[in-house]
């Protein structure tokens, strides 16, 4: 079978004499001999029987038969099966948000409701039709601070995902943004330290909520102190939570980002995921991304298009909210798909599931000698525990037990490497949590 290249030979001769080269080697003459690849030989195509086999085989490799203890930002959560299947539809098949309004009607509509939900379940005015990921929307929020204050200084609390605070500085190394990170403290954001350092130079307070650690915490007070000086306050929420926790708008929040991930989206190695974004009205104009509006047609009909899209490719480059706020629309669209399926009620239930079931871990846990579980502060669905030896060994050895046992701290915690981050969801149930109990007290004691 021949390499999949479209040309045939006298078409690729007819292209090196329109271009006047004699062969392939010489349209690449100009790349010197070293800095070419050693042969531009493709292999053999295979069948589709062949591929099928081939990619089976190396699925075969992977841990697929764990059982997850394992949170820090992406969960595995239940999906139902409805959420694949009418994803799957033809009308729904897009990765992008759309560009001509009067022929996706429906994926624009889909995208309006989305934005909706998002602004129902973190109680804010208005959403974008979604970011990347988690961390970029979190990066997009607080650029977004700096243009509506602008200031260039941003305080970030401890309690902040690790993986989104090196987003942040890697986005951000070659721009005049100053950053002030502030420590946890039992659990909870450190008030007394960000109220010291919080001035009229700031831009934003950035919090997590639950952290990173998984606890709790109402950011009222110190949202009420930034907005005294002038600055916004941009909360990163864990959207399952929102079931039964306060709000980031009735804290008062003035951005909301998160990783959608949780809302319908199963583990994919990393992504596709999903990041959303909602504000205040007041700050609609300043908000990167693409925002669907309703509208009526010329015949009164109710319809749907692209209100706002500030980005470089519609405006002139400088005034561009953003430049890398794409997203894949068909995740923005099953995570609504998911969130219809659960309604009100349902996202209530899921998130009392995870809150009582972690609390069923966290007392199976501190009675196994060796472990000390943080109750410094309210938890939702993840807690820390003190193994009191090193986590990432202790993971190593419940790996090769079946169970991903949690997230070791000490990988971005200086002084933390005898703590681990333990996450349980509904899908844990009360016999895998008490065999993971047994499996790590043996391993403690070996």
């Amino acid at each position: 079978m021949n390499p999949y290249i479209a040309n045939t030979p006298e078409e690729t001769q007819e292209m090196l004499r329109t271009v006047g080269a004699k062969s392939i080697d010489e349209l690449f003459g100009d790349i010197k001999p070293h800095h070419r690849p050693k042969s531009f030989n493709i292999p053999d195509g295979k069948s589709e029987f062949e591929v099928v086999k081939y990619f089976k085989r190396l699925s075969a490799q992977n841990a697929t038969s764990l059982i997850y203890f394992l949170g820090g930002g992406y969960y595995d959560h239940y999906v139902p099966a409805a959420v694949g299947a009418l994803i799957s539809r033809g009308e729904f098949l897009t990765a992008y948000t759309p560009y001509q309004p009067e022929c996706s009607q429906g994926t624009l509509q889909a995208l309006y409701e989305y934005q909706s939900a998002i602004c129902t379940l973190t109680q804010m005015d208005v959403a974008n039709a979604s970011l990347y990921e988690g961390g970029t929307a979190l990066y997009e929020a607080a650029m977004m601070a700096v243009r509506i204050t602008g200031r260039n200084k941003i305080i970030m609390d401890g309690g902040v995902s690790p993986i989104y605070r090196k987003i942040l500085k890697s986005y951000t190394t070659n721009l005049d943004i100053e950053f002030q990170e502030t420590p946890v403290v039992h659990g909870q954001s450190d008030r007394a330290q960000i109220k010291k350092i919080l001035d009229k130079k700031t831009a934003a307070v950035i919090l997590q909520n639950p952290n990173f650690f998984g606890a709790i915490d109402d950011h009222s007070d110190i949202i009420d102190e930034a907005h005294r000086l002038g600055a916004l306050v941009v909360e990163s929420v864990y959207p399952v939570s929102l079931g039964i926790l306060k709000t980031p708008g009735e804290m008062g929040a003035d951005i909301v980002t998160g990783e959608g991930q949780s809302l319908g989206l199963p583990l994919n190695f990393g992504g596709p995921y999903l990041g959303f974004m909602a504000t205040k009205k007041e700050f609609v104009r300043k908000m990167p991304g693409r925002i669907v509006g309703q509208t009526v047609d010329a015949q009164g009909r109710r319809c749907f298009v692209n209100t706002l899209q500030a980005r470089e490719q519609h405006i002139r480059r400088e005034k561009a909210t953003s430049n890398i706020c794409t997203n894949v629309a068909s995740c923005a669209v099953q995570s609504l798909i998911f969130m219809c399926l659960l309604g009100k009620e349902g996202l209530k239930e899921l998130a009392q599931l995870n809150l009582d079931k972690a609390e069923f871990a966290r007392l199976t846990l501190e009675k196994i000698k060796g472990i000390e579980v943080k109750r410094s502060s309210p938890t939702f669905n993840e807690f820390t525990v003190d193994l009191k030896t090193d986590a990432s060994r202790v993971v190593a050895a419940m790996l090769k037990r079946g169970y991903a046992a949690g997230f070791p701290l000490g990988r971005y915690y200086k002084g933390m490497e005898n703590y681990l981050l333990v996450t349980v969801t509904e899908k844990r149930t009360k016999d895998e949590i008490l065999d993971f109990a047994k499996n790590l007290e043996e391993v403690l004691c070996n």
